[in-house]
């Protein structure tokens, strides 16, 4: 059975915390009678050399074939590990599921081959991790089993897994009964839910592939992927209100970056054609299906281009991700199919307002926003200067009805201190984001690289800030040196990687996409 050790045990009834239970009692016996037969609960490692997937794969797609034993071929030997999801004991023989990162195969084991061993496997319990050596048969019924000659413990379950249960019915299709659903308590225990639910390890899975895919899109065209600073003396590059910490050597109080954009537009300046960064964005601001104060934002800049540029080159790399994650170019979310094949609708922001409220709201100083969104129904008492209204009226009457991905462009001066004015419109600059499914995935400019006018615009958002919009951007003197040093044409664009996940594995909540999402603090 399991490896021996020579250092002293644990006491299992030693330290039990305060929420122990029945069944939790059970196993903590079940652990002190395996110390007592010699059983070393928590070896140290176990040779791998196959996996279930890997089995399952290469041993013959016949159901109901014979075994290779049956069929006059030498057995294939095997060595597994991984948790116990079912059990099944019937006297000197047994069967159970066991399951690795890959999938579950079943195991057969005899008292007649294990000897002591199946002595100690009578002590086992469901989740439980165990490491089997055997050869690789088919059952009477056709499923493929590994046949065990050796078993071995190598971490005893104290806490009892919640289960899932799968019943086939009379048409063929898969019920799951008592499932581990509660969203809360999957999102807490984020290491249980991905122990019982497989499908939720696939949708990170697709997310590691995601990144995988917009790296080698960005790599092939020869852009240099770099690391920011989280801690900043200065936040900037979004609307926002940081997250504050003290600096105890320096005496500063530092802030979790909200964005990196500033940062990055200094490498431009130094000479890097193009830059991009996977970047752990922090926001102080509200929870809900789509806004986690911790979420990845994915920022690219590159030189010498502008927004028309960059449009054309979203529209490839979303699409290209798409691809690479899903297979082909579409995604259900919310029962609705979301296709990315381009080219994706264009609108301005003005002619998008306008189409679905029925209202025209260019050239409208504050009052007269503020008059024509209480027609529309938006309370904007607490909303204060011209962009910021004009947000909420897109953010609120229009952006939900965006489903299939649009491209919105050329916003207004007030709403983008960043990016660059528009060549030919006069109070608009060249920026565009792109909706689908009713939120925000991407947001884009052609660069604003000229520092007096970005000083202007920094003096505009502290007006603001004093007028007591909290979330205005702050005069950046660094960043403004940086751009009188001279900064060529740019193009800069930023990706919510978490909502772009969402969209490619059909997830409706932010926090199913994030391992560990932000969460009230658990009640003791």
């Amino acid at each position: 059975m399991g490896s021996r050790d020579t250092t002293q045990p644990v006491n299992p009834a030693a330290g039990q915390p305060d929420d122990i239970n029945e069944l939790m009692l059970r196993r903590r016996e079940e652990l002190s009678s395996l110390i007592a037969m010699g059983v070393n609960p928590y070896p140290y490692s176990y040779e791998v050399t196959d996996t279930a997937a890997a089995i399952l794969a290469g041993f013959g797609a016949e159901p109901g074939g014979r075994s290779e034993e049956q069929a006059g071929q030498a057995p294939k030997d095997v060595r597994i590990a991984g948790r116990i999801m079912s059990l099944r004991r019937m006297g000197k023989a047994s069967f159970c599921h066991v399951q690795d990162a890959t999938g579950r195969i079943q195991a057969y084991l005899k008292k007649d081959d294990l000897g002591p061993a199946y002595d100690a496997f009578r002590l086992m319990d469901l989740g439980d991790i165990v490491g089997i050596s055997g050869y690789v048969f088919r059952t009477k019924t056709g499923e493929v089993s590994v046949h065990a000659r050796s078993f071995e413990l190598l971490a005893k379950s104290l806490r009892p897994l919640p289960v899932v249960k799968e019943k086939t019915d009379e048409k063929g299709n898969t019920v799951v009964f008592d499932p581990f659903a509660d969203k809360e308590l999957r999102y807490r225990q984020r290491y249980v839910d991905l122990a019982v639910n497989p499908p939720v390890r696939e949708v990170f899975v697709r997310r590691a592939a995601l990144y995988r895919s917009i790296r080698s899109f960005l790599d092939g065209r020869g852009y240099l992927e770099v690391e920011t600073p989280i801690l900043q003396p200065l936040y900037g590059g979004a609307f926002a209100r940081p997250f504050v910490t003290h600096h105890n050597a320096l005496d500063i109080d530092l802030y979790l970056r909200i964005a990196d954009e500033l940062y990055l537009k200094r490498l431009i300046v130094g000479g890097y054609g193009g830059v991009y960064e996977f970047a752990k964005d922090f926001r102080n601001e509200g929870m809900d299906r789509s806004h986690n104060p911790e979420f990845t934002m994915l920022e690219l800049y590159v030189a010498y281009r502008d927004y028309l540029w960059m449009m054309d080159l979203v529209e490839n790399l979303v699409v290209t991700a798409a691809k690479d994650v899903n297979g082909g170019a579409t995604t259900v979310v919310g029962g609705r199919t979301i296709d990315f094949s381009p080219p994706w609708k264009r609108v301005t922001m003005y002619d998008a307002i306008r189409e679905k409220t029925g209202t025209d709201i260019a050239g409208l100083d504050e009052g007269a926003l503020r008059a024509a969104g209480g027609k529309l129904g938006l309370d904007l008492k607490d909303v204060v200067g011209t962009g910021a209204i004009i947000d909420e009226i897109f953010s609120e009457l229009v952006e939900p009805g965006l489903i299939q991905p649009t491209i919105v462009m050329d916003y207004p001066v007030e709403m983008s201190p960043l990016a660059k004015k528009h060549r030919t419109l006069p109070g608009i600059v060249e920026r565009f984001e792109v909706i689908v499914n009713g939120q925000e995935l991407c947001n884009a400019f052609s660069e604003l690289n000229d520092p007096l006018d970005q000083r202007a615009r920094f003096e505009e958002q502290m007006k603001s800030r004093s007028r007591g919009y909290q979330e205005a951007q702050v005069l950046d003197e660094d960043f403004i040196r940086a751009l009188e040093y001279g900064m060529p044409p740019a193009a800069g664009l930023g990706i919510g990687i978490d909502r772009l996940t969402m969209l490619l594995t059909g997830q409706e909540s932010i926090r199913d996409v994030l391992f560990f999402p932000q969460m009230k603090p658990e009640k003791s």
